[in-house]
């Protein structure tokens, strides 16, 4: 069972963020024009996705004089509801982009199933279990009974953690699994001396502040070569790769650590975002790179021949192939996957109504029952 922390009443409000105000026009080279103004949807703020998605921001107001007002949240739901209700133009979302296409975890009940979501782009990034240094905690399998920070509301994040217990045999029941009420006190909650692990990417602010406090920061390697981790690992986040990253707290060239790839953050839209206004801002991603690639130490990996290809959550937008193909980036490979993705959430999507249907007048556990069933079906018939 989960521990609710101390600090759960007192989270910190949400935040939004007012950027860029710069020129009047927001023409690009080619006429192509961006909105004068835009809403995007983030992680929390200290968040690698918020700092990134501010860099950018920033850089769109520099060059094109555009204004963004990006809305933070910690929670799944809290980033893609004002993407989905057009309150957000565009989302700088993680592993919910998966769920939401999917119809699971929370995307999984009669108000949501599979989302028609698209990506514009989205860098390589890497995930790792972080622990406090004076812990002593050296392996996946020294977890446990010991306190694991999760974040209330966010799959994203808490069904990752799962995936690298599952590597070493164990489960949320193995561990002092606390429940913390954001983000951002979840990750701070080992500074605090509140719990002595968590999972993450490796350059929030907040792992920094662990790294240079008195408890210091520790990573914890998934061995690529360990085949029955890996199953096990992937039976529950099958989107993960090994991967070595050098770039973190905590982590560089001479000290690396043998973690996980996924995409993180990804420019998320809704499937029917004009195909134009996609085009455009795929474009000003590419054009504002040199302001903004020195912003953190990995936004040099939104360079479009690393961020633009698959594979992602999600099939990309027919704006961003577009482009793509201009750039010489999108191959006929790519063409392949993004049309066997595509095909993958049409299965999904004619499915999800006949589950309804079905699940009418029943209770919320026979639906998700009749859910699985008819996702499973869909999944099979590929």
């Amino acid at each position: 069972m989960f521990r609710t922390s101390t600090s759960f009443r007192s989270a910190a409000s949400a935040v939004t963020a007012a950027l860029a105000l710069g020129f009047s026009s927001a023409a690009l080279a080619d006429d192509t024009e961006l909105p004068r103004s835009m809403t995007w949807s983030s992680y929390d703020v200290g968040s690698a996705g918020y700092a990134e998605a501010s860099a950018i921001a920033d850089a769109f107001g520099k060059k094109f004089g555009t204004r963004i007002r990006i809305q933070p949240s910690g929670s799944a739901i809290g980033r893609l509801q004002p993407l989905i209700s057009k309150r957000a133009d565009f989302s700088f979302l993680a592993t919910e982009t998966f769920f939401a296409s999917e119809g699971v975890y929370d995307f999984a009940t009669r108000r949501w199933g599979p989302q028609d979501l698209r990506v514009i782009a989205g860098r390589p990034s890497s995930f790792g279990v972080f622990t406090a240094a004076d812990a002593n905690i050296k392996s996946l399998e020294d977890l446990k009974g010991q306190r694991f920070a999760y974040v209330a509301g966010n799959d994203s994040i808490n069904v990752k953690c799962d995936a690298f217990l599952a590597f070493a045999g164990l489960t949320r029941d193995d561990v002092d699994a606390i429940m913390f009420p954001t983000y951002a006190s979840t990750m701070s909650s080992l500074t605090r001396n509140e719990a002595d692990a968590s999972c993450t990417s490796t350059t929030p602010s907040h792992l920094y502040e662990l790294d240079q406090s008195p408890r210091g920061i520790h990573w914890l390697e998934v061995p690529a070569d360990n085949k029955e981790g890996w199953k096990r690992l992937k039976e529950v986040a099958p989107f993960f790769q090994p991967y070595k990253e050098t770039i973190g707290a905590g982590i560089s060239e001479e000290n690396p650590v043998d973690i996980l790839a996924y995409r993180y953050p990804m420019i998320v839209v809704r499937a029917d975002m004009n195909d134009d206004q996609v085009y455009a801002f795929i474009k000003a991603l590419d054009e504002t790179y040199d302001i903004y690639k020195d912003a953190t130490s990995v936004m040099k990996r939104w360079r479009l021949d690393k961020s633009g290809t698959p594979a992602a959550d999600v099939p990309f937008h027919p704006g961003a192939i577009r482009y793509l193909k201009e750039k010489g980036i999108w191959t006929d490979q790519f063409d392949t996957w993004n049309n066997e993705r595509l095909a993958r959430l049409k299965a999904l999507r004619d499915a999800w109504p006949k589950a309804v249907a079905e699940g009418e007048g029943k209770s919320d556990e026979e639906f998700a029952k009749i859910w699985e069933k008819y996702r499973t079906q869909a999944l099979q018939s590929l």
